[in-house]
């Protein structure tokens, strides 16, 4: 096709053309032969390229299969997550190393029952993960949730359950320095209570076991914040028929800290209890008060306050009138001062020698530690006839009773 145009004016970049209708046309000068001016007469032939036109789409249709194939066919894989080890406090976490075909990672985090627990760090290195400070005996549900630029991948929620106290099953043990008669005993101890043994430290370790504190694992095993202890605490735990704690078994603890017996470590109902206390009390004193003679209960019961004690040091009463005897003389007047009322003395104040010191007072909230023996040394007053009075040497007794 030719077309026949006239170039109207010329610049730098842009020439104007005008064609017989008289339309106006900006072309690009650097085109036009460099001789054209202004009235100058230009013939253009344009034509279709068909063969380059071909070319440019074959080359298009490559590049679109390329990123199809590129991006299209793979995506992130949700994590797979899964328990390794489980204890009475602690879960072990672990999953697949994380594919992210061409997409790029933003975060990988931990979810426990429906709550953000943490980001994982270094997500595409590590695989696995630790859950302290749980509930004993109880259900806990984990999930990882993946967020990439692609989208958002989440795992199947995981159901696990901590161990009971009497489970050692979770236990795993680590040996160090020790003699090899005391390890093959170790290794009967632990396969009797069901547990494990890892020769090298790892995450699911839970016990590091030796006689001496050195060497790598040691060290690891330090850093890691593992319990170091000696083999007994293993042995106590096979005794004890449920995991005891470590104070006991550290490399410099006092032996004296370890409860040696069947459950000691159980907590005692408070029935259990109240038995046990009547039984160290002796068969006296299960007997309850009201089913004893007057007698016994007189000795049993210990006097509640300082009259009660000056009431045994008084003498026995006078025969009345009418009994053939004089009536007794009325006491004498108490000289009382002017202005301070006549007050009566608690336990906790006085005894008929004087204040009680607050060594003494202290013992006046407790019945747990009364003793009965100062009452089996009262004898007769010599001043007072019948009446009984304490002894003076027995005067810190009589006051650690009354309060």
């Amino acid at each position: 096709m030719l077309i026949s145009l006239t170039v109207g004016k010329v610049d730098a970049g842009v020439a104007v053309l005008l064609t017989e209708d008289k339309r106006l046309i900006e072309f690009p000068s650097i085109l036009l032969p460099p001789s054209i001016t202004s009235g100058s007469i230009v013939d253009i032939t344009v034509s279709r390229n068909l063969a380059s036109e071909a070319a440019a789409q074959k080359s298009f249709q490559s590049l679109q299969s390329s990123i199809l194939s590129t991006y299209g066919q793979q995506s992130p894989s949700p994590p797979v997550i899964r328990c390794r080890n489980a204890t009475q406090t602690s879960v072990v976490l672990e999953w697949d190393p994380i594919e992210l075909a061409t997409a790029e990672i933003r975060s990988l985090s931990l979810y426990r029952n429906g709550s953000k627990a943490g980001n994982i760090p270094k997500p595409m290195e590590m695989t696995s993960t630790k859950m302290s400070g749980l509930a004993v005996d109880t259900e806990y549900n984990f999930q990882l949730i993946l967020r990439t630029s692609a989208g958002v991948y989440n795992s199947e929620k995981l159901t696990v359950r901590t161990h009971k106290m009497t489970d050692l099953s979770g236990i795993t043990v680590t040996p160090g320095m020790m003699a090899p008669p005391l390890r093959e005993s170790l290794s009967g101890a632990v396969d009797r209570i069901g547990a494990k043994i890892a020769e090298n430290v790892r995450i699911d370790t839970t016990h590091f076991v030796c006689m001496e504190g050195r060497g790598r694992e040691w060290e690891k095993a330090v850093e890691m914040n593992i319990p170091v202890v000696r083999p007994e605490w293993v042995e106590g735990c096979e005794r004890e028929g449920r995991i005891v704690g470590v104070r006991g078994y550290y490399l410099n603890a006092d032996p004296k800290l370890r409860q040696v017996g069947q459950g000691v470590g159980l907590q005692q109902s408070p029935q259990r209890q109240q038995q046990q206390r009547r039984e160290s009390q002796g068969p006296e004193s299960s007997i309850p008060n009201n089913q004893l003679p007057n007698r016994s209960r007189q000795e049993i019961q210990p006097p509640t306050s300082a009259n009660n004690l000056r009431a045994t040091n008084q003498p026995p009463p006078s025969p009345s009138p009418s009994e053939g005897g004089s009536p007794a003389p009325p006491p004498p007047a108490k000289d009382t001062p002017k202005g301070e009322p006549d007050t009566q003395l608690s336990p906790s104040e006085s005894t008929a020698s004087g204040l009680v010191s607050p060594e003494a007072a202290s013992h006046s909230t407790s019945t747990d530690h009364i003793d009965q023996q100062p009452y089996q040394n009262l004898k007769p007053s010599a001043e007072g006839g019948g009446g009984t009075s304490p002894r003076p040497e027995d005067n810190a007794s009589m006051v650690d009773v009354a309060l």
